[in-house]
C-alpha cells in the first residue's frame, strides 16, 4: 500500500490537521470548553467513583474557580491560536457533555456556534448518555455545521470495561453508534492502549471491530497512573504494571495498520497533569512518543490501512 493522495502531509497516517485542510481549505483548531458538566459514573446515576484512571478534577479552569462562560472560553482560545487558525470547532470536552436535558444543551451549543468563525461542535460524551432527543438536537446542528460526537469507549472487551468501572458495556456503545450513524454527524472513538489484562490480540480485536463500524475518527490514549485515582493507588502498591514505550508504540502502529485509511487520527498519545502524574515516565514526553511511532512506521515501511480488510 502507498500513501493515499488525500493525505496532504508527510506522515504515514491521516491526521486531523490534514483532514480539516482537505475539508475547509484552511487551518482549523479545536477550542476546549468546560461547560460545568459532571458524569453519571460519578454522581450515582450509573455508578460512583468514576473510571479507575480518572482523577475527577476536570479542567484546569474548574480548579481555578468559577467557570467562565462558553463565550469567554471561546474568545480566550481564539486569542491563543490567532493568527495560526482561521476557523474553529468548539470542543465540549470535560466529563459528559450530553448529560443534561436537551433544552440546556441547546443553550450551551447555540452560544458556542454564535461566535465568529466557529464552524462546528465536537462533543465528548459516553455511549449511555445519548437519548433520542439529544441525538436529534445534534443531528439538527449537523445540517448546518461540522459536528463530531466523541465517544469514550477504551476497549471493546466487556471484561475490561467492568474492570475500569466504565459503567457501560460494549453493546451499549454499539447501540449509540448505530443511533448516530446516518444522521450527518462524525463519530470519533477514544481507546486506551496498555489496559491491564489486555494483550496484543485484545488490542487488535478492538481495532478490527472499530474498523468495521461507521467510525470517522479515533483518539488513541496511553494508560496513565495518576495520583488520587484507584489506578494510581494500585501503581503505588505495586499491583499495576505499566507497558513500556516500545510496547505502546508497537501496539499503536498495529492499530493504525488495521484501521481504514480514511479514519481521521485525532490523537496518538496522552499525558496527565504534572502535579499528579505517576507513570509511565515515558508518557510525559509526548513528542518523543510521537517520534517513536513515526520511526516504527518507517521501520516497518507501513501506513495506516496496511492491514485493513
Amino acid at each position: 500500500m502507498t500513501k493515499p493522495d488525500f493525505w496532504k502531509n508527510n506522515k504515514r497516517y491521516y491526521d486531523l490537521k490534514s483532514y480539516w485542510r482537505n475539508l475547509f481549505g484552511c487551518t482549523v483548531h479545536k477550542l476546549q470548553i468546560d461547560a460545568g458538566f459532571t458524569c453519571p459514573n460519578r454522581d450515582g446515576y450509573v455508578a460512583t467513583g468514576g473510571c479507575i484512571y480518572c482523577d475527577g478534577r476536570g479542567s484546569k479552569l474548574r480548579q481555578q474557580g468559577p467557570l467562565p462562560s462558553v463565550t469567554d472560553q471561546i474568545l480566550s482560545g481564539k486569542n491563543y491560536y490567532t493568527p495560526s487558525a482561521s476557523k474553529f470547532v468548539a470542543y465540549f470536552q470535560t466529563f459528559t457533555n450530553t448529560y443534561a436535558p436537551a433544552e440546556k444543551l441547546k443553550v450551551l451549543y447555540d452560544e458556542a456556534l454564535a461566535q465568529e468563525d466557529v464552524i462546528g461542535l465536537s462533543v465528548g460524551t459516553r455511549p449511555d448518555c445519548l437519548p433520542p432527543e439529544v441525538i436529534d438536537l445534534l443531528a439538527g446542528y449537523a445540517q448546518k455545521f461540522h459536528v463530531w460526537v466523541e465517544l469514550g469507549l477504551q476497549s471493546v472487551h466487556d471484561k475490561t470495561l467492568k474492570y475500569l468501572n466504565r459503567g457501560h458495556t460494549y453493546p451499549q456503545f454499539l447501540e449509540a453508534v448505530n443511533n448516530l450513524a446516518g444522521r450527518g454527524m462524525n463519530i470519533c472513538v477514544h481507546i486506551i492502549i496498555g489496559l491491564p489484562g489486555e494483550n496484543d490480540e485484545d488490542v487488535h480485536v478492538t481495532a478490527r471491530t472499530l474498523a468495521a463500524l461507521p467510525v470517522g475518527g479515533i483518539k488513541i490514549h496511553s494508560l496513565l497512573a495518576l495520583d488520587g485515582t484507584p489506578m494510581g493507588k494500585m501503581y503505588r502498591e505495586g499491583s499495576l504494571q505499566m507497558i513500556t514505550q516500545e510496547q505502546y508504540v508497537s501496539r499503536t502502529v498495529d492499530v493504525l495498520e488495521l484501521l481504514p485509511p480514511d479514519v481521521v487520527i485525532q490523537r496518538l498519545t496522552a499525558d496527565g497533569y504534572r502535579d499528579i502524574f505517576l507513570a509511565p515516565a515515558w508518557a510525559a514526553n509526548k513528542l518523543n512518543v510521537l517520534n517513536a511511532i513515526h520511526k516504527e512506521l518507517e521501520r516497518r515501511d507501513s501506513y495506516q490501512g496496511m492491514r485493513y480488510k
